[in-house]
């Protein structure tokens, strides 16, 4: 039986306790060295030897350099470990303190594997190797082995030496996966000249070894310091050797057991260097990308058209490596920095039609399954994967496969969802840890992803009536509250008690991941203010009698004029404050004059439209610009401002009142003084447009209005018309007063641009 301990053992245990001398306990060793190997000997047998031996005892051996003068330097150790290698098989031997204790002497003896007292004893290093080795198979070994700090020391020895470092890296990678991140510390110089190394034998050897280290690299990249290797990598030259590397097996006849690990390292590259990593042929750049691109999408498609959602799980890795190159590769492409002609882009749509068909039809296949809400972490994780790479796809695509969408949509909501309430507990919990833990990455927020995607989405008429019908405004709702507690930082109270102490103390500075996660945040409080916009717009009647729009109505109104007045949200501030006049315009029924929230918004809302034009920061002085301000950010917010303007013109019909704010605010008489400055003939026609819809909004709601514009010398608009296009007087008095009546009589057309149904007015 397993249990049972063999004469020979319980032998050889009697001669080890029985032994009078360290002499005699070593010569009975050797017969210890024969009866371990053997096949009688179980783990029962292996610990009563441990305990007869004595760890004392082998420990002495390991260190001593007290040898007879005719006996080689490092036989002792030799016998000694011997027979540790053989009790490590054993987990309770394994992680035995003892043989825990003897962690820094293994790691003396593999780092010294150059020494020339072991040229003729090579096996020592091996053993030292293997009982390193068997130890981190186990928890409370890699924990012993982090605390010695031997991920470094391994990193050291395979960057310098030359003999057995693929053992070191094999030690490298079981540590790395087991502690993430959190393996390396601030100094990225290490990490950098291991990948070297590797990289360097990566791209050098063209045996199976080639493919082994294709893993491990992808398993070191994994779990790196991304943001800390993605700033500091530049010069370095192990990307250029990863690229190489992985491009001669790409291009070469290959078979599966090649070919998965050079995709999973591919994915892996990219998403820490980038997907300009790709384009390192200077003469063909697209070459290499285009060739990625297609061996993802082909992949993706051999491994799931036709397959069940079980069969895909199966090769979850290597797809998600997949889906990592195609979600990359799609995002840049839409940046428009890749010159393709029109058969790269066809060959490139085909391709990806291809594989997000396949997909979309796994993805249909588990929404009909029962099993779809008892997915354990691993499936759900997959099925994340998919939503996240299939709606990166779908914001660019926005018509493609429409049916096949609405069928799965209200699944992707159901998971997109989940994940978010998910990944936002987690991080609200973590919030006050204040440490930068690379090791526990918090859960995926597939909906934070999906946002652009559900911008398009609910355009159309079918997933929009989808959108609603799952409830999702409110989920975007509680998105919004979460990204702006985060884009909006406010500093942690400080305690009552040493208030006084830091009154002078400087605000603290924002780690970078800080800074990263408020970036990320203003983004995603674009895309939903984007995305409700719209709702807005095309569900007028809902939004109108809805409660949940009067919230973020009021959360707009309360929140808006706290918010810092920076470059970096401006953008953010424009969509919300545009959101804001929306949301204002179709609920102008329930707003009340005494509500002093919506003072300060407004408020806040006529800067924003007032600072985008001025002539004061114009090389010409009669010259309107946008401003300095804008100008980095105008491509994001032109839209915008004109809809902002045109929002504010028929607020102003709806609650007159308003119009105090722009006279008392100086805006509409800004507004005439800089138009006056302006040279005849230059002014844009839809900022002119804008301008004059306001203003006569502003006259017709506000009789406070006229002398205003009166004493800022005001031209109207018959007289630009009499001085611009040579009217007479008459037909000029004449040709307005029609224009405005037949505006305020018919003021939208659905069927044309503003700035058109306009012009189209007044040629009328």
């Amino acid at each position: 039986m397993s249990g049972e301990v063999s004469e020979p053992i319980k032998k050889c245990s009697l001669i080890l306790k029985n032994a009078k001398s360290d002499t005699e306990k070593f010569a009975a060793l050797f017969m210890v060295t024969k009866l371990i190997k053997g096949k009688d000997c179980n783990q029962a047998g292996k610990r009563l030897l441990f305990e007869s031996i004595g760890f004392d005892f082998l420990r002495k051996l390991l260190t001593s350099k007290d040898v007879p003068d005719d006996c080689p330097a490092s036989v002792y150790q030799s016998v000694a470990l011997s027979i540790l290698s053989c009790f490590c098989d054993d987990e309770q031997l394994a992680t035995h303190q003892d043989m825990l204790d003897s962690i820094p002497v293994f790691m003396g003896i593999v780092s010294t594997c150059d020494d020339d007292e072991y040229d003729d004893n090579l096996i020592i290093i091996n053993e030292a190797y293997h009982c390193l080795q068997s130890i981190s198979l186990y928890e409370s070994g890699r924990l012993a082995l982090r605390q010695h700090d031997v991920i470094t020391k391994m990193a050291q020895i395979y960057t310098q030496r030359s003999f057995q470092i693929d053992e070191a890296l094999t030690l490298i990678v079981t540590l790395v996966a087991r502690f993430g991140a959190n393996s390396w510390d601030n100094d990225p110089k290490l990490f950098h000249a291991l990948l070297q190394r590797v990289s360097l034998d990566f791209e050098t050897d063209h045996a199976e070894r080639k493919f082994e280290l294709a893993e491990m690299i992808s398993s070191l990249l994994f779990h790196c310091r991304r943001d800390l290797v993605a700033r500091t990598v530049q010069g370095e030259i192990w990307p250029e050797c990863l690229y190489k590397g992985i491009s001669d097996i790409l291009k070469s006849k290959i078979g599966k057991a090649q070919r998965d690990p050079a995709l999973k390292l591919a994915a892996n590259a990219v998403d820490v260097l980038g997907i300009e990593w790709t384009l390192h042929d200077v003469e063909n750049p697209k070459k290499f990308f285009l060739l990625l691109l297609q061996l993802a999408a082909i992949e993706v498609r051999m491994q799931m058209d036709n397959k069940s959602f079980n069969q895909c799980v199966q090769q979850a890795d290597l797809i998600t490596a997949c889906f990592i190159i195609l979600e990359l590769s799609i995002n840049f492409m839409s940046t428009d920095q890749l010159d393709l002609d029109q058969k790269d882009k066809q060959q490139v749509y085909t391709g990806l039609k291809g594989a997000f068909s396949a997909v979309l039809g796994v993805l249909v296949k588990l929404a009909n399954d029962t099993k779809k809400d008892r997915l354990q972490k691993t499936e759900k994780a997959f099925a994340y994967a998919m939503v996240r790479v299939l709606t990166a796809w779908l914001a660019q695509e926005t018509s493609a496969m429409k049916n096949q969408v609405s069928k799965v949509l209200p699944f992707l909501f159901k998971l997109a969802n989940e994940s978010f309430y998910e990944s936002r507990d987690y991080r609200i919990a973590h919030k006050a840890d204040n440490v930068d833990d690379h090791e526990q990455q918090p859960p995926a927020d597939i909906l934070r992803v999906m946002l652009p995607a559900i911008c398009h989405l609910v355009v159309e008429e079918e997933a929009r009536q989808i959108f609603l019908k799952e409830k999702e405004e409110q989920v975007l709702y509680d998105c919004l509250l979460f990204h702006w507690s985060i884009a909006h930082y406010k500093k942690p109270p400080v305690p009552r008690a040493e208030r006084l102490k830091r009154m002078n103390e400087p605000d603290p500075e924002m780690t970078p991941q800080q800074l990263d996660d408020m970036k990320d945040s203003r983004t995603a409080i674009v895309s939903l203010c984007n995305i409700l916009m719209n709702i807005t717009v095309l569900e007028a009647k809902l939004v109108e009698e809805s409660t949940l729009f009067a919230q973020l109505l009021r959360f707009i109104f309360e929140n808006l004029p706290e918010l810092k007045d920076i470059p970096d949200n401006l953008v953010m501030h424009g969509h919300l404050a545009v959101l804001g006049l929306l949301l204002l315009k179709q609920q102008a029924s329930k707003i009340k004059k005494n509500d002093f929230s919506i003072c300060r918004y407004i408020q806040t809302t006529i800067r924003f439209l007032w600072d985008a034009y001025n002539i004061d920061e114009s090389n010409d002085p009669q010259a309107l610009v946008v401003s300095m301000q804008y100008k980095e950010h105008w491509f994001e917010i032109m839209e915008l401002w004109f809809l902002g303007m045109q929002t504010m013109s028929g607020i102003i019909k709806l609650i007159p009142w308003i119009s105090e704010f722009a006279i008392e605010s100086g805006w509409a008489e800004g507004i005439v003084e800089t138009l006056r400055k302006v040279k005849i003939g230059t002014l844009p026609p839809n900022v002119k447009l804008a301008y004059e819809d306001f203003l006569s909004q502003l006259v017709d709601a506000n009789p406070a209005v006229a002398p205003v514009l009166k004493k800022a010398d005001a031209l109207k608009v018959a007289d630009l018309l009499h001085r611009e296009h040579g009217f007479s007087r008459e037909l000029a008095n004449e040709t307005t007063t029609n224009y405005l009546t037949a505006f305020r009589r018919c003021p939208d057309n659905p069927d044309v641009a503003l700035a058109q149904w306009r012009s189209q007015l007044w040629q009328d």
